[in-house]
């Protein structure tokens, strides 16, 4: 594909020289709506279980590395145990990965706007908005991942090859949040082998360098799971065990990405991918090693949409190299030109319907609306009526077998100290003490969603368990969630649980 750069005055009608500050305005407002969101909005049930993982520091988890535990404890150090204290570190390094993003484009891309443009798209994208607010450890890698992209943008505009020590000190944060991050090293290599000039830095120790670091910051995870069988990995890379071939889930991953960057943000970012020319080579090698291994999985298996975000510093990229293209005339050059046109208004949104119907439930769609699910609107007063049936039954804690349940009813019941008895998953809650027998052999409560009811598990471990009724969750009018709530007592022997 041959392409011609296009000077900024005639890209999309005039991206003049003011663009980039009414651009980065945008960016300002789309941070603070963020920032706003994060502080409004109820917990998640896996933010609820990673503030659990804070109350317990550990080198590594059964699910993930540990850095958004150490991020959520910063967080609630300073603020206290607040939506906003847990989400604030995960917030804080979105408006790091912009700065990052920006700087990577100015190094990258000749236009001046380009920057301005690169940073608005990653602003705009539903997968920064969502990822980067929650308390998940999707917010630290996508920042580890707009790091390390923009040291590497330094080794490639020559500024040193000690730029390859901080890219493995970002490889190594990222990989202390999730174990994706070991595509940045795949990315590099591609990068390498891409481009001539590249080439030699595989005679130089820089790199390699770079890679001990972040085998060094990664190590204390690395030791954690070898005490602990590996648990951490073999939950992870389990994954990649070859299910029989389907195209069942593909077009679902593809659907997925498009609509998390947006549909005109994710076309101009396909057009600055496929380009032959230097400028945008970097950005495109940190996304093709991830983006074959995700269609490769989904031949097989499903992708959840959020495994890709480390992929969207580079992917914004991408598209704001795309803004400054002439396209042969054609239909390319027509669909560019109109999704140039079309790419912010149509994000914004996008955004926009999603910002305002989380914050304000307007549409009362109840179950049929995943925000309300995923998120703990109306959980506190469920916590409540789960206490006072525990009260009327003189129940002492409350028994949970769903970590999901366990997160929320531990969050939302922190200033009632009650207790909250896991009895299943173990592993899940190695970091936290056990429950004594003696808080076991007393009248307990359990608590369980109706769509994952744990009662014939919980019957096995106990003598007696009888139907005490159901509470439900609700946002307004609107059922979200029940559940069903058992007087359990006669603990048999044996039975543990855990209390975290």
């Amino acid at each position: 594909m041959e392409l011609r750069h296009v000077e900024p005055v005639r890209v999309a009608g005039a991206l003049s020289a003011r663009w980039p500050h009414a651009l980065l305005a945008a960016v300002v407002v789309l941070t603070l709506l963020r920032f706003a969101a994060g502080a409004v909005l109820p917990l998640s049930a896996d933010e609820a279980y990673y503030w659990l993982w804070s109350r317990h520091l550990a080198a590594g988890y059964y699910d993930h590395p540990p850095l958004i535990a150490f991020a959520i404890r910063a967080g609630t150090a300073l603020f206290g145990n607040t939506a906003f204290a847990i989400r604030c570190a995960g917030l804080a390094l979105s408006v790091a990965a912009s700065w990052a993003v920006w700087q990577t484009a100015k190094l990258t891309l000749p236009e001046r706007p380009a920057a301005a443009w690169a940073c608005l798209f990653f602003n705009l994208t539903l997968m920064v908005a969502v990822e980067a607010m929650a308390a998940t450890p999707d917010a630290p890698v996508i920042a580890a991942a707009a790091f390390f992209l923009y040291f590497l943008a330094r080794v490639e505009a020559g500024h040193g090859g000690q730029w390859w020590l901080a890219a493995g000190i970002a490889a190594g944060i990222g990989l202390l949040s999730k174990y994706t991050a070991l595509f940045f090293g795949a990315g590099a290599l591609v990068w390498l082998l891409a481009d001539p000039r590249g080439r030699r830095w595989l005679l130089s120790p820089w790199p390699y360098a770079g890679g001990l670091i972040a085998l060094l910051i990664f190590l204390p995870n690395l030791l954690w799971n070898a005490r602990h069988d590996w648990m951490t990995f073999a939950f992870q890379f389990g994954r990649v065990d070859r299910g029989p071939f389907t195209l069942r889930f593909l077009g679902e991953f593809v659907a997925a990405q498009f609509g998390m960057a947006t549909p005109f943000i994710f076309i101009l970012a396909l057009f600055g991918l496929f380009v032959r020319d230097g400028r945008s080579r970097l950005a495109a090698a940190m996304i093709w090693p991830a983006a074959a291994y995700f269609l490769f999985h989904a031949l097989h298996d499903r992708v959840q949409g959020n495994w890709p975000s480390f992929l969207f510093p580079a992917l914004a990229l991408c598209a704001a190299d795309a803004m400054f293209r002439i396209y042969p005339a054609g239909w390319k050059a027509r669909l560019v030109e109109f999704s140039r046109k079309a790419a912010v208004p149509v994000a914004a949104l996008m955004l926009g319907l999603i910002y305002l119907q989380a914050v304000t439930g307007i549409l009362p769609l109840g179950r049929k609306d995943p925000l309300q699910r995923l998120l703990a609107f109306g959980f506190a007063q469920t916590a409540n009526d789960i206490v006072a049936v525990a009260q009327k039954h003189h129940a002492v804690a409350l028994l949970t077998t769903e970590y999901k349940t366990t997160a929320w009813l531990r969050y939302y019941l922190l200033k009632e100290n009650v207790a909250v008895v896991p009895v299943d998953e173990p592993w899940r809650w190695l970091m936290t003490p056990s429950a004594s027998k003696a808080l076991l052999s007393q009248p307990l409560l359990y608590v369980a969603n109706v769509r994952q009811d744990g009662v014939a598990t919980v019957a096995q471990m106990f003598d007696t368990v009888r139907d005490c009724g159901t509470v439900t969750r609700s946002r307004g009018n609107q059922p979200i969630d029940r559940y069903r709530l058992y007087c359990v007592s006669g603990a048999k022997p044996g039975v543990q649980g855990r209390i975290p």
